[in-house]
C-alpha cells in the first residue's frame, strides 16, 4: 500500500513524499502540480533539479524547476509559458493523490494530476479543464524533466524488408534547430537513442509517432520506463507527434502528449502514463545486446518487447 507523508524538500516547505512498490516521489505544494523527485527510496533523482530556482514561489517570468510537469500543447509563447507559482490544493483518497491547480488567469486553463502507485508501477492521469466561457483547441502535454548524464530510448517502428510493405510506418518530426548529425545521436536499426551531453552547449529535439507504447530513460544503472497509449485515428500535435525529446546542457526532457481536442467550456480531457523505475540495470551501448535486456523489462511490463 502507498504512503503519503508532508515533507519540506529544496527550501519548498509543504512537500508530499509519495512512495510504495520500492519507488518514492516528492510533489510540490508551493508551486506547480510538479512531481520533483522520482527515484528508489535512498537512491538518485532521476528528475532534474534546477538549483537556481528551488524553493522559490515567485519571478518574473515562467521557471521549469525540473521534475515532471503538465502543459497544454501545441507551444505557444506566452501562453504555454503561464507561471505556476500558486499553491496547489491536494486530495488524498482511495490510495489515490489528486493535485488540482488554480485556474491559470493567463490561459482559462486549470490543471489536475492524478497520482497512484499499484502493480510496481506509478499510475498518472493528467487532466486539463477548460475554465473559459468559448471553446479551444488544445492537447495534454506531460514532460519529465530527466537528471543530467544519461540516455533517451525511443522505440522504432517493427522493421518488416522490402517490399513486404511498401507504405511509411511512422513520422519523423524536426525541428529547425535539429542537427541530425549531432554526437548525442544514435540512429539504431531498433531504437533512436539520444544522449545529455553538458559538454555539448546546444539545444537538440526530435519527434516521433509512437505506437509502440514506450519511451526509456537510462542514468547509470536505474532505468526508467514510461509507458502511453496511442490512440489510432486521432490527430496528434507537432505534425503528428505523441512523443518528443528535448536536451540542452544539464537536462534532458521526456514528453509525451494527447490528442488534440476542442475544448468545451468546462469541459476535461486527460493523457495517461505509467512508470516503472528498475535499479541495478546495466545496457550496454551496442543496440543488440542491449535490447535483449531492455526486452525483459518491457514484458515485466506488459509493453510491446522490440522484434529482432
Amino acid at each position: 500500500m502507498a504512503r503519503l507523508e508532508k515533507v519540506s524538500y529544496g527550501g519548498w516547505t509543504n512537500c508530499l513524499k509519495l512512495s510504495g512498490d520500492g519507488v518514492e516521489m516528492v510533489i510540490t505544494l508551493d508551486v506547480g502540480p510538479r512531481v520533483i523527485r522520482l527515484g528508489i527510496p535512498g537512491g538518485q533523482n532521476l528528475f532534474k533539479e534546477f538549483e537556481d530556482q528551488m524553493g522559490k514561489t515567485s519571478g518574473a517570468e515562467w521557471m521549469s524547476f525540473g521534475g515532471h510537469r503538465l502543459w497544454h500543447a501545441p507551444e505557444v509563447f506566452p501562453r504555454t509559458y503561464a507561471p505556476d507559482f500558486q499553491p496547489v490544493d491536494h486530495i488524498w483518497k482511495d490510495n489515490i493523490l489528486k493535485l488540482v491547480q488554480r485556474t491559470e488567469p493567463e490561459t482559462g486553463i486549470q490543471k489536475e494530476i492524478e497520482i497512484s502507485i499499484r502493480d510496481k508501477a506509478v499510475h498518472l492521469v493528467h487532466r486539463l479543464i477548460n475554465r473559459n466561457p468559448w471553446a479551444i483547441e488544445l492537447a495534454p502535454w506531460a514532460l519529465s524533466v530527466m537528471a543530467a548524464g544519461g540516455r533517451v530510448l525511443a522505440p522504432q517502428e517493427d522493421f518488416i524488408p522490402h517490399p513486404d510493405v511498401l507504405t511509411p510506418a511512422r513520422p519523423l518530426v524536426l525541428w529547425h534547430f535539429t542537427r541530425m548529425n549531432d554526437p548525442r545521436f544514435t540512429w539504431g536499426d531498433r531504437l533512436i537513442q539520444m544522449r545529455e551531453d553538458s559538454q555539448i552547449n546546444s539545444k537538440q529535439k526530435f519527434g516521433l509517432r509512437n505506437t509502440q507504447g514506450w519511451a526509456a530513460y537510462n542514468l547509470g544503472t536505474d532505468l526508467f520506463i514510461k509507458a502511453i497509449p496511442f490512440i489510432s485515428g486521432e490527430t496528434y500535435p507537432d505534425m503528428g507527434c505523441n512523443c518528443e525529446f528535448y536536451t540542452q546542457p544539464g537536462m534532458l526532457e521526456v514528453e509525451t502528449l494527447g490528442p488534440l481536442v476542442k475544448l468545451q467550456p468546462n469541459a476535461a480531457t486527460e493523457h495517461i502514463e505509467k512508470w516503472r523505475v528498475i535499479s541495478n540495470v546495466k545496457l550496454p551501448q551496442e543496440e543488440k545486446p542491449l535490447i535483449a535486456i531492455l526486452n525483459s523489462h518491457l514484458k515485466d511490463f506488459g509493453l510491446a518487447t522490440i522484434k529482432a
